[in-house]
């Protein structure tokens, strides 16, 4: 072994002081065709046959084994031992092997880099050189095409044989540019390709081991190669365009005479407000994944409030519930009081919202009308309940518990304080970011919203997941509305227009009303924005009014935009 290791770094040597006459002929050869690369390939597999590569096959044996169901179990015990007798043999292997493995290995990959830097710049330079002749080429079929119609319009008078010399000209233009871009995609495909390579060879010399420098720069590439300018603003159009308008609220704030908006305490106080507001997206994003969406969210968050406000009165109630005595929970302890109105709140939202979700997922009706039933049915109860009466505040102390700040400090002269809401946020987008993506009930809402016809057929049980994203509504509605509490006095009234914030910031962050695409990320990003759009208006002293004015413009560029995407997959 050690006579061909030198061997191969005497060949490496040589080539490399070849390679400056190589790169000048343009005569590089790729990582595939070079000779020096493929003796360390096979000295790093000789190598490795008896170790770290006998391991992983011991291993895929001992799992072949232990799933193997025509084996006995004794069988199965004398081969697992047997396998694992051979692993430690070749763990012992490994190790001896293990230093000149890491030195050949660094070796191989200096080499490797050293080679592959040059071979894509050659093929870079190559396919440039291409592209600039395709579109020379491309130019002048161009003018000669639209040359040849005028000449041929100017001797037509029939209006029949113009519009037919007009749709042939289309049609040669048409094809002319799909094989021009064509022929451009397959240069860009080569360029790509040969950085690809290089990464891919680094890998199997590293026995399968990725770098983070490689990684990013994949990345990278990737994103270059497959960006397209038409798609980007398709995709971010709206973003940057709220961003723009972050920006100049940002800029004029001060110059108004209204301070600095963008500051700490300003975004933390933005933050607190999107807390409770994530609540609610999250659970109205479930409805819209399977084209649906909930009309009855507002309602539930002023049930949720109400129930919350009567069992956390510091004092004896002055609602007179549905005429009955006003009520008082001072009597049981603070923790059991917390309990029962978390758990009622929870249980009223998920009822309603399962009433609502049972005539959606057994008789086809869509989520507008059901949820708009029950958001009809809560609204007369409360305020037929409460006459519309407030509840009043929470007990202060529980209060600054679970719905204050934080100190943190002074900065700059101002008082610095964290708003505790933002944990139990931070905490639903967690367990909604698990659900969708980390749970088979989660997959499921992709399919059934994607095509539930398709995921009955596959199996699914569209009834089961369509029940589940109401209940799990439910469920953030109740959390949401119980904290909601913490903000402000509750009343029938609380969470008016809530309904379509959170249907907006969903539709904002990109979860589509046509049903199984968008990410909880989405949701998130859009209450923030929402939240953000609202406050910047605020604290600009624009007009509440106009503040909606704003926020239709938003919705109906998210859902145009949406609509757009959805005919261009199709």
């Amino acid at each position: 072994m050690a006579v061909n290791i030198e061997e191969i770094r005497k060949g490496r040597d040589e080539a490399l002081k070849k390679l400056p006459e190589s790169i000048a002929s343009k005569t590089v050869k790729s990582l595939d065709e070079d000779e020096v690369l493929r003796s360390y390939k096979l000295a790093l597999t000789e190598l490795r046959k008896d170790g770290v590569h006998k391991i992983l096959d011991l291993k895929q044996d001992i799992t072949a084994a232990k799933k193997n169901r025509m084996l006995e179990k004794a069988q199965c015990a004398d081969i697992i031992a047997d396998c694992k007798k051979q692993i430690g043999e070749a763990k012992a292997i490994a190790a001896r092997n293990k230093n000149i493995d890491n030195m050949l290995t660094k070796e191989a990959v200096a080499y490797a880099d050293t080679v592959s830097a040059a071979y894509v710049s050659q093929v870079n330079e190559e396919q440039d050189s291409i592209q600039t002749k395709l579109k020379e080429k491309f130019k002048k079929q161009l003018s000669d095409i639209k040359a040849d119609y005028s000449n041929r319009i100017s001797k037509m008078s029939d209006p029949e044989e113009i519009k037919i010399a007009k749709f042939e000209c289309k049609s040669e233009l048409f094809d002319l540019k799909s094989k021009y871009q064509s022929e451009i995609d397959h240069c860009k495909d080569i360029k790509n390709q040969a950085f690809v390579d290089h990464v891919q060879t680094n890998r199997a010399l590293r026995n399968g081991r990725q770098s983070f420098s490689e990684n990013i720069s994949l990345n990278f590439k990737n994103y270059v190669y497959q960006f397209k300018m038409s798609q980007f603003m398709l995709n971010n159009g709206l973003y940057l365009a709220i961003l723009v308008f972050f920006i100049v609220c940002i800029v004029i704030a001060p110059l108004s005479g209204n301070g600095q908006l963008l500051s700490l305490p300003n975004i933390l106080t933005i933050l607190e407000q999107s807390s409770t507001r994530m609540f609610y997206a999250l659970g109205v994003a479930g409805l819209i994944l399977i084209a649906g969406t909930d009309l009855s969210v507002c309602r539930m968050v002023a049930l949720g409030a109400v129930t919350t406000g009567l069992i956390l009165h510091p004092t004896k109630n002055i609602v007179s519930f549905f005429g009955m005595e006003p009520w008082d929970f001072t009597g049981l302890p603070m923790g059991g009081r917390l309990v029962m109105a978390l758990g009622i709140s929870i249980a009223l939202c998920v009822f309603f919202s399962c009433f609502a979700g049972f005539f959606t997922a057994r008789f086809k009706i869509h989520p507008f009308i059901s949820t708009l039933s029950s958001q009809l049915i809560i609204y007369g109860l409360l305020f037929f309940g409460t006459s519309g009466t407030p509840v009043g505040s929470i007990d202060s102390n529980i209060k600054d518990l679970i719905g204050g700040r934080w100190i943190l400090g002074v900065m700059n002269g101002s008082l610095i304080t964290f708003p505790k809401l933002i944990i139990p946020a931070i905490i639903a987008i967690f367990v909604a970011w698990f659900i969708w993506n980390k749970t088979t009930f989660g997959k499921n809402m992709y399919a059934v919203g994607g095509n539930s016809e398709a995921a009955a057929v596959s199996g699914i049980n569209v009834f089961g997941v369509t029940m589940g994203i109401f209940i799990m509504a439910g469920i953030f509605y109740g959390c949401g509305a119980f904290l909601e509490a913490f903000r402000a006095n509750a009343s029938a009234g609380t969470g008016q227009g809530f309904e379509l914030d959170a249907i907006a910031a969903c539709v904002v962050g990109g979860i589509s009303f046509n049903g199984g695409i968008g990410k909880i990320r989405g949701a998130v990003l859009g209450v923030i924005i929402f939240t953000g759009l609202t406050y910047c208006l605020t604290f600009l002293g624009i007009d509440t009014n106009l503040q909606f004015v704003f926020k239709g413009f938003i919705i109906i560029a998210a859902v145009a935009l949406d609509s757009v995407k959805y005919l261009k997959r199709k």
